[in-house]
């Protein structure tokens, strides 16, 4: 056992931003921690780097909308204590049919919850949002706390808090073995560390640490591309116009969720994510052939990556990683689709399937029926990671056999805004604390043969 002076209260493994919150509660309660990363910092890997996501109290779920009162409050305090703003407020609009069942639902949740919210005919939606056109039967529900949240700058501001109240973030440190008991000692590509408990929270990387603890959990890997769409009119979209977040229920021609944010991350760009990626080849290989700028991490195992194949048109450096940054058009705005194609973390950047170009039509549909004033072919791609479970809630409970080990995943895609909650959650968990929220959602025994038999 180490000596008492090298003994840690928690080590954190995983600095996006839910181990980024968890390291943050760790600290602010004097609690020594290290907070172990993988990758050298910043960088775009995972599923937290990016300037912006949404935050919403729009939710099915009751227990979603109750968690968000204290994220808003964690929120505006890491704001305060950072001195930078780390949030804007713009409106979520929510889309669908009028009969839409998640629709109703949410609204229901927002009444039940007291959240402040609008309805809106197609005729208010018109009048309103004169730059949004909608199909025979499409309603719209306001969620008037909605807006965005400033990723990338709320990652710095997390990481410089946890060194200022006296923790340690590591980054190109890969965790190599985990040696459960009591303490848990973690081995590093850079050194050994022992600590009284220890939270996972690894994202695509989880059930590679959790395999030889003796449990794999139902998580999926999946590959999202951000696309950013040029505005015909610069500012059309863009906050200043008052323009707000949307999100699309059940919207043809789309099976899956479609949400945008305001044109501002790339000026005059607008996000409206997609699954996966058009169809990367060599040029000529097929009439579909896209050469869209691919905001890309180099990587060495991809061989199409590495020979070119991708349409990528000029190199730079990002902290100590480098990545090919494309030229960007300028008055662009996102909308993207909330679903993707499995893929191995470690070949995120490789070509995939012929299905990819399929989803790009779906959101180039969607732009041209839904948003005519923004180009319906993608200017911009982005590629992110979603780690989903099967009923895309997530985990967050104690390993069945260690209970000194706590594990975050499956954050499915919506787990940015609800960090700083996910964060005291288990930091709760790892100080076995009683934790301040019903957990009963995020147990992982909800999912069946994760019992014994897998120990």
């Amino acid at each position: 056992m180490a000596a008492q002076k090298d003994l840690y209260d928690a080590i954190v493994i995983g600095a996006g931003i839910q181990g980024c919150f968890t390291a943050y509660h760790l600290a602010k309660h004097r609690k020594r921690v290290i907070l172990l990363e993988q990758f050298f910092l910043p960088h775009s890997r995972g599923s937290s780097h990016g300037q912006s996501r949404i935050i919403r109290r729009a939710y099915p779920e009751d227990f979603y909308t109750q968690m968000m009162d204290e994220c808003y409050q964690i929120w505006a305090q890491l704001e305060h204590e950072a001195g930078t703003q780390l949030h804007r407020q713009t409106g979520l609009l929510l889309l669908g049919m009028k009969e839409n069942s998640e629709l109703k639902t949410i609204q229901a949740t927002l009444s039940r919850q007291g959240v402040e919210h609008q309805c809106l005919s197609a005729e208010e939606l018109k009048q309103r949002f004169p730059n949004v056109l909608l199909a025979r039967g499409e309603v719209g529900v306001l969620d008037k706390s909605g807006g965005v949240l400033y990723a990338d700058k709320a990652l710095r501001a997390l990481q410089d808090a946890i060194r200022h109240l006296g923790g340690l973030v590591c980054d190109g440190e890969k965790v190599m073995e985990i040696k459960p008991g009591f303490p848990v000692t973690v081995k590093s590509t850079a050194g050994i560390y022992q600590a009284k408990s220890l939270v996972i929270t690894a994202g695509p990387w989880t059930n590679q640490l959790l395999r030889p603890l003796g449990i794999e959990l139902p998580l999926q890997t999946l590959r999202i591309n951000v696309c950013y769409w040029r505005e015909k009119v610069p500012g059309s979209y863009s906050v200043s116009q008052v323009f707000p977040c949307f999100l699309g229920l059940g919207l043809s021609p789309a099976p899956h969720h479609i949400y945008g944010l305001p044109s501002g991350e790339y000026p005059g760009l607008m996000k409206i994510p997609q699954n996966p990626p058009p169809f990367w080849g060599a040029e000529g290989a097929g009439e579909e052939y896209f050469t869209i700028p691919y905001l890309q991490h180099k990587t060495p195992s991809c061989p199409e990556a590495a020979k070119g194949a991708l349409p990528l048109q000029t190199q730079g450096w990002r902290g100590k990683e480098q990545l090919r940054q494309p030229r960007v058009a300028t008055h662009t705005a996102s909308v993207c689709y909330h679903h993707g194609n499995n893929v191995d973390p470690e070949e995120r950047d490789c070509p995939e399937a012929f299905s990819d170009i399929q989803d790009v039509q779906i959101l180039g549909r969607f732009v041209r029926d839904h948003l005519p004033d923004l180009e319906p072919t993608p200017a911009l791609l982005e590629p992110c990671l979603y780690t989903n479970t099967p009923d895309e809630h997530f985990i967050l409970d104690r390993h069945p056999k260690y209970d000194n080990v706590v594990i975050g995943a499956g954050f499915s895609g919506h787990g940015f805004k609800l960090s700083p909650v996910v964060g005291k959650i288990l930091y709760e968990l790892s100080m076995k604390l009683t934790p301040s929220y019903d957990l009963t959602p995020f147990r992982m025994s909800r999912f069946p043969g994760l019992g014994k038999a897998h120990l």
